[in-house]
């Protein structure tokens, strides 16, 4: 029998955690048509877009144009980044039924991402927790900088755990542990979920891998082994993190997807159009991206035409 699920989700936060970082702002129509082609790949769950306020984060400004554009795609859930009270409410205004909260495993990185210290932030969650359980939206829960902070070095499993444990008690369904600067190796993954598995069940944690360092997939892998189903990814290869410096390179989609249909894991996905939403996302940024299986698929389907 195999050590590994027989299914995973893939979560998509291209349109959100992988724009956010680009200096240009890309228009809402090429948004949208990006996450329609994510859509038309079969993806699950696509984070859309984040209701912070522009001043933040101006690459996301169109928060409400892009809601209100979202298609209807059967199978696919849209979900949102909400950083507070007001980015609920304008995420609930425009009819998402899963939002996303965020905080970090480091207090430094806490404060230098949402100006709040871990226990502030704890408290402006509380109304937003209040709010999505009267209004019968889900939320999940980010915790960045679970494998290492850009300013405090190394962070302590017991405290991810401790941020992990917290957030599941407030009523998040399910936790993504992030590697916001991707310094993880399969040995700390370990630890990590070590850690987290003691407060946490499995089946409620999600993996956020970035692969600025090249190990994202050993880590996933990892997190396979240790019966984790749902991975977070950044069609291309996407993204980083404003707030941390060196948080380049989101684990691409469709590297992810190739890894686990070759290992006879089973997605959902279509890989040949997840291939063409990364390469439309090229198209749109007007740059090659990083995203290995992209590239390579990309150059099979010129090589089979010459």
């Amino acid at each position: 029998m195999s050590r590994y699920p027989d299914r995973v989700q893939v979560y998509e936060v291209g349109p959100r955690d992988g724009l956010q970082n680009e200096s240009a702002f890309v228009p809402t129509e090429d948004k949208l048509a990006l996450i329609g082609a994510l859509a038309a790949a079969g993806l699950p769950r696509i984070e859309a877009t984040s209701f912070v306020h522009p001043r933040w984060i101006p690459p996301l400004a169109d928060a409400d144009r892009v809601a209100a554009g979202l298609p209807t795609v059967e199978g696919t859930l849209f979900t949102a980044l909400v950083p507070n009270q007001r980015g609920l409410d304008r995420a609930l205004a425009a009819g998402m039924r899963e939002v996303a909260v965020f905080m970090s495993a480091s207090e430094t990185h806490n404060q230098r991402n949402i100006n709040k210290s871990r226990d502030a932030t704890y408290t402006a969650f509380e109304p937003v927790f209040a709010a999505c359980a009267e209004a019968g939206v889900a939320v999940r829960a980010y915790v960045s900088t679970a494998w290492g902070c850009p300013y405090e070095g190394d962070v302590a499993p017991a405290e991810v755990a401790g941020v992990a444990r917290r957030l599941a008690e407030m009523g998040a369904y399910a936790i993504s542990l992030g590697d916001t600067v991707g310094l993880g190796n399969p040995a700390q993954t370990h630890r990590v979920l070590d850690a987290v598995e003691a407060v946490v069940p499995m089946d409620r944690v999600a993996l956020h891998m970035h692969d600025t360092r090249g190990c994202a997939l050993a880590n996933c892998l990892v997190g396979l082994e240790r019966g984790v189903t749902t991975f977070d990814a950044s069609i291309a290869g996407l993204g980083g993190c404003p707030y941390a410096p060196g948080a380049s390179g989101n684990l691409a989609t469709e590297d992810l997807v190739y890894m686990l249909h070759g290992m006879g894991i089973e997605t959902g996905v279509n890989l040949d159009r997840l291939v063409d939403a990364g390469l439309l996302a090229q198209r749109l940024l007007g740059r090659t991206l990083p995203g290995r299986a992209l590239q390579a698929l990309a150059g099979g389907r010129s090589e089979g035409k010459s």
